[in-house]
């Protein structure tokens, strides 16, 4: 037993020395990074070849050159290498997941639902380092942006992988002030009368949806203002600048302190729209991105 821990022992040091040889050009510059004597990296490479029957390398006294022997092993040994320490890293991570983890979420959502939640989770893992970032603008994960965003809507088809974290509900809501001045609709098609406050980005709805005689109907809206953040929105309703269609977690507190009206409720078509966490992969993620959403899943869902 002894003896096979030494021979696999062996191989994977030749393979470090084989990579460190080529990497750094000499046996000499490979020797000073492994902290190893020249003649030490000649006889492990000496010992590589004579084990696999072919020359790896064609030496000479002022360079070494790969063989096509030689090109195939050194991509063997450092999709190998990269393995094992992946490996490792996922292992260790296993028993406390650490590292950097890039968050992305909407500024709405984000500051009122996740940031919250952070003082919570730097308590589970200290050894997280979380560095957030609100915006509307969605972050490309798959081009390393973010590790996980936190995102609203339907997902387009992707590589990416999606947890539910909840749903949202819309309410149609306007202030008291605005209602007072400009009448309160009575039906959808009353909207077309009165300044519909919505957003500016290209994926906006540019009309809202009612439930008509049992069926579905989208009625375009317009208005005098366009934002980015929904958080924004509200606060201009509630300034009385118009009506609005937004979130329950954004509106329903304003209700509850008298500052916006739902209006328009027995239309409501009862559409939610999905929030998920999203990130890279479906095996081997890194072990502090799935904490972060087993995290957000357990917190969130079902109290989006």
């Amino acid at each position: 037993m002894n003896a096979e821990n030494n021979i696999d022992t062996d191989r994977a040091r030749e393979l470090v020395v084989f990579a460190a040889v080529v990497d750094h050009g000499s046996f000499s510059n490979a020797g000073r990074v492994l902290n190893l004597s020249p003649s030490a990296i000649s006889r492990t490479i000496d010992r590589t070849e004579t084990r696999l029957g072919v020359r790896l390398l064609l030496r000479s006294t002022r360079s070494l050159t790969l063989t096509a022997e030689g090109q195939a092993y050194l991509q063997a040994a450092r999709r190998i290498l990269k393995d094992l320490d992946d490996s490792e890293q996922q292992i260790a991570d296993q028993g406390a997941p650490r590292g950097r983890l890039r968050v992305s979420a909407s500024l709405s959502h984000g500051r009122l639902h996740v940031v919250p939640l952070l003082p919570e989770f730097a308590a589970l893992y200290p050894h997280i380092l979380v560095d957030i970032s609100l915006s509307e603008t969605i972050a490309d994960i798959a081009g390393g942006e973010a590790d996980v965003a936190v995102r609203f809507g339907k997902l387009p088809d992707s590589s990416l992988t999606a947890r539910k974290l909840g749903e949202v509900r819309r309410v149609v809501a306007a202030s008291p002030d605005y209602l007072a001045r400009f009448g309160t609709p009575t039906r959808p098609e009353d909207l077309l009368s009165h300044n519909c406050l919505s957003f500016n980005f290209r994926r906006a709805e540019t009309s809202w949806p009612f439930l008509i005689n049992g069926s579905i109907e989208w009625l375009p809206i317009k208005g005098t203002i366009e934002a980015s953040s929904g958080e924004t929105l509200g606060q201009l309703a509630t300034l009385g600048m118009g009506i609005v269609r937004l979130g329950e977690f954004l509106v329903g507190p304003k209700i509850k302190a008298g500052r916006l009206v739902p209006i328009l409720q027995e239309f409501n078509p009862g559409d939610a729209e999905e929030v998920h966490a999203v990130f890279v992969g479906r095996s081997n993620i890194p072990a502090r991105v799935r904490a972060f959403v087993d995290f957000l899943t357990e917190r969130l869902c079902d109290h989006t």
